[in-house]
């Protein structure tokens, strides 16, 4: 059957996009209306195809179309600024006044007033029940959201309007359950011996540290690290997320030459060079001049969640990779967002007192998937940017970029960031610590046999593991050519018993 694309006109954000001739980062969730009354839905790397009956068309203005774009497609804020930069203040307020106590019709009004900080032409509700600005069933909000009595509307919007990113209630977050994870971490740490559990705590540190340079290709010195792990061992006590703090710890973990007094002051971009004076641009960063007002209300958002009942993985989610976008020093960048991924985790209390996530060491083994967390933002900005590069690689943003930073949809963040935790607790956390508890056992069995300094029976374990449960010939000749037969074969047998190598 041949699809006639004139049975089907486009609703809600795509009809007002279509309209408004707006070019946007995409919604999650496209409406179109068929006229042929059927209902279908097609969902595909994330984003909803939707079409509904002939019934369901809102009509034929802005307002109709505005109210049902929040009922349908979601709140879309970056989206709304752009459609109220193009609609006559005059529109709203005629459909607003026509439905005074409606709930889509009040959003609309208090959205616009948020996001423009310009008043309509319209008095103060004086009755009316209070509504939510978002849906706290359908997306993460704070649950002590300020009251706006003017349009009666709670605004439970995880930020303030220079930064305010939003994340949905997907059927991927909604199998998050923080407590969870936080009880299991707990049963975790109640298994192990204190003693083993401060060896780990150390390990963890330098491993987290490894990990976080190493996603970067960076080659890390014995002060960078020793530096970085410093700053690890304060993330549980100290909140980082403030100004005066990040510049320091960015001074701390990068090259003295590469130190920032404040935030930077050129236009930064991630690229790859391809060829002479020829680079693959993969990331625009916000122009300098908006970095101040960005940061400033990144940083009242985390104050905001902190005290907001905010699940922790989705205010760490917003924080550390908001950060990351924001990209807000000249080196550095990468590493403190994953530093604040820790720092928010533990202020929240998600990781028990004495332990950390080694989060980055799950990054590393899943490299995809960590890419496609920070590509999901990055790549659709990317067509948005109108630059130019001159002949030293300098780049200049031609075009006001500031919303598409300001109003991100960090649901696919946040779902990635859920699963690197659920990973780091479940898999390598368990698998770590029970390596140190199996290394301990191991060592006991082996003085057991030979009586021989701690050592050398940390080099005969490490020799075994590294050649499958048997030491190498060279090794043998070079360390324990002391060992009798004997003991060579039993001191294998109890590293492979310990390991199950084969």
């Amino acid at each position: 059957m041949e699809i006639n694309i004139f049975d089907y006109r486009p609703a809600g954000y795509a009809y007002l996009s279509e309209k408004l001739s707006i070019v946007s980062i995409p919604n999650w969730h496209k409406s179109t209306i068929s006229n042929t009354g059927t209902h279908s839905s097609r969902i595909q790397d994330g984003f909803i195809d939707e079409v509904f009956r002939t019934q369901y068309w809102p009509g034929e203005t802005i307002g109709d179309h505005l109210e049902f774009a929040l009922k349908y497609d979601g709140v879309n804020l970056a989206l709304l600024v752009k459609i109220f930069e193009k609609v006559a203040p005059d529109t709203l307020t005629e459909y607003i006044k026509s439905k005074p106590t409606g709930k889509y019709a009040r959003r609309i009004w208090f959205f616009y007033e948020f996001l423009t900080g310009k008043q309509l032409p319209i008095e103060d509700l004086t009755t009316s029940n209070y509504v939510d600005a978002l849906e706290a069933s359908e997306y993460y909000t704070v649950y002590n959201g300020e009251k706006s009595s003017r349009h009666r509307i709670v605004n439970n919007l995880l930020g303030p309007r220079d930064f305010c990113p939003v994340v949905r209630r997907t059927e991927k977050l909604s199998k998050l359950d923080s407590s969870y994870l936080q009880k299991r971490c707990e049963d975790i740490v109640t298994a192990y011996p204190p003693q083993l559990l401060r060896r780990a705590l150390s390990y963890l540190y330098s491993k987290e540290t490894k990990s976080s340079f190493e996603i970067e290709n960076i080659k890390s010195n014995a002060s960078h690290t020793e530096k970085f792990i410093a700053s690890l061992e304060l993330a549980e006590k100290e909140d980082f997320c403030e100004k005066g703090r990040l510049i320091e710890l960015q001074n701390r973990i990068v090259d003295p030459r590469f130190k920032d007094n404040d935030y930077r002051v050129s236009q930064n971009y991630v690229g790859q060079a391809v060829a002479y004076q020829k680079e693959i641009i993969h990331y625009i960063c916000p122009r300098p001049e908006n970095l101040p007002s960005l940061m400033a209300a990144l940083i009242a958002s985390h104050k905001r969640m902190k005290t907001g009942n905010v699940s922790p993985v989705v205010h760490a989610a917003v924080i550390a990779y908001g950060f990351v976008f924001l990209h807000p020093f000249e080196d550095g960048n990468g590493r403190i967002h994953r530093f604040l991924i820790h720092n928010i985790l533990s202020l929240q209390k998600m990781v028990p007192r004495g332990l950390m996530f080694p989060v980055s060491a799950v990054m590393l083994k899943n490299p995809t998937d960590y890419d496609e967390s920070l590509e999901a933002f990055s790549r659709p900005l990317l067509q948005l940017i109108d630059y130019q590069l001159d002949e030293m690689g300098r780049m200049t943003v031609e075009n006001e970029s500031a919303c598409w930073y300001s109003y991100m949809d960090m649901t696919a963040q946040a779902e990635a960031l859920s699963v690197f935790v659920t990973k780091t607790i479940e898999e390598e956390l368990v698998q770590e610590l029970s390596f140190l508890a199996n290394y301990d056992t191991t060592k006991k069995a082996i003085q057991d046999i030979i009586d021989m300094p701690d050592r050398l029976i940390d080099l005969f374990i490490q020799g075994c593991l590294q050649n499958n449960g048997n030491l190498s010939a060279r090794k043998r000749v070079a360390l324990f050519d002391f060992l009798t037969d004997e003991e060579l074969v039993a001191m294998e047998q109890v590293v492979k018993d310990s390991y199950q190598q084969a």
